[in-house]
């Protein structure tokens, strides 16, 4: 084992409604499905009946633009009514008779506000690479490494370094680079390393303040999300091309190296995590 005092948590993040904007948390329970309270809800398509994700922004255009917090503490095992932020600043709850009706009418197309993913879920993603072409639109299985009927891509959670944040920078100058961009469940101060740092760290477990230790599952592939605008941060499709591009380690699950920033884990022992605690890095 070696330790590392000098890697500490920066900040910590849950998303109540997957794809909308979340909350910055000074600390949190961490159970063995992730960070308390974590896209615990939902909007599903009523006529595809696919989870609405960010991932296609040519079909949810402004979806970062809505903004997702409880009204209350989330409890385990227990449904908490969220509030929705509207991009016009109308604030909804998650338990009004009307919800999916103000929903539908935003988005323009029929949706559901759901704790439960459907059968055999599944998102549609968009690849601008392939813009204009047959394939431009896939559809992604979600919850992979999650419990079924979760929300979560892939993961229950995400890591991300300022090591990481740092090198992108670096690659990228006119870019902003911003926590937000990457939506990780908890950000690390690494303290002066310098690189893609989490890239190592995959197969090995880390500690994180007294109790709660995690495996490093993958790297976290990533997407067009990335480039999207969030509140005043911009569209720019540079941050994919000119940074996050540069980084192809190999993803193990999905057997092939792919640009990727953060990494994906597994929660071993559940516990309190909050800013300022030390992690360990065990070989």
């Amino acid at each position: 084992m070696s330790n590392t005092s000098a890697i500490t948590v920066a900040t910590l993040w849950r998303y109540p409604v997957k794809s909308m904007m979340g909350e910055e948390l000074n600390g949190t329970h961490i159970t063995m499905d992730g960070v308390l309270g974590d896209r615990s809800y939902a909007l599903v398509d009523t006529a595809s009946h696919k989870v609405i994700s960010a991932k296609n922004p040519k079909k949810w255009p402004g979806f970062f633009s809505f903004h997702a917090a409880y009204t209350a503490p989330p409890e385990q095992g227990k449904s908490q009514a969220i509030w929705i932020t509207l991009p016009d600043g109308t604030v909804l709850r998650s338990d009004q008779s009307n919800i999916d009706e103000q929903l539908s009418t935003v988005l323009g197309s029929s949706v559901k506000l759901t704790t439960q993913a459907p059968d055999l879920a599944n998102l549609e993603q968009y690849w601008p690479e392939f813009d204009g072409e047959i394939d431009e639109i896939s559809n992604e299985v979600i919850a992979g490494d999650a419990p079924k009927g979760s929300f979560f891509d892939y993961a229950t959670l995400h890591l991300l370094t300022t090591s990481s944040i740092n090198a992108m920078q670096a690659l990228y100058p006119e870019g902003r680079f911003e926590v937000r961009r990457f939506r990780p469940n908890i950000m690390i101060n690494t303290n002066g390393l310098n690189g893609f740092v989490e890239n190592d760290w995959v197969g090995k477990t880390i500690r994180l303040g007294d109790t709660l230790r995690l495996r490093i599952s993958d790297p976290c592939p990533r997407c067009v999300m990335t480039t999207l605008a969030q509140g005043d941060l911009p569209a720019d499709n540079g941050i994919f091309k000119h940074a996050i591009a540069k980084n192809r380690p190999l993803v193990p699950f999905a057997g092939k190296e792919l640009p990727s920033v953060g990494v994906y884990a597994q929660v071993i022992q559940s516990g309190w995590v909050k800013r300022g605690d030390t992690i360990v890095i065990e070989d």
